[in-house]
């Protein structure tokens, strides 16, 4: 099993999972993160990390966000891996709570 990270991400990106990640399987996008499946060792270090519970087991995805799963595989392949954390967006705050955002992800 992998994790995965969801919509409640995007704009958010806040990346305080990835200090924890003993194996450095986030990969950063313009305003997203994602989980690659290959890398990650089902740790869970990561999901207590995430301040908007974004990170789910790819069992526990919740429901209307299965496509996720395939996002973070097919992303994880274009961009590069994030080793460390940065400072979130301005403003991530505002959007923490804002529903379907996947129409707002840059690639």
């Amino acid at each position: 099993m992998t994790y995965v990270v969801t919509e409640t991400c995007i704009k958010c990106k806040y990346t305080d999972c990835v200090e924890v990640c003993p194996v450095d399987c986030f990969r950063e996008g313009p305003n997203f993160l994602v989980i690659d499946p290959d890398e990650c060792i089902d740790c869970t270090l990561c999901v207590p990390e995430c301040p908007v519970n974004a990170i789910y087991a790819e069992d526990d995805v919740p429901p209307g966000q299965e496509q996720f799963l395939a996002l973070n595989a097919e992303l994880a392949k274009q961009w590069p891996a994030i080793l460390e954390k940065k400072e979130a967006p301005d403003d991530a705050a505002q959007w923490e709570n804002t529903p379907d955002k996947l129409k707002y992800l840059e690639r």
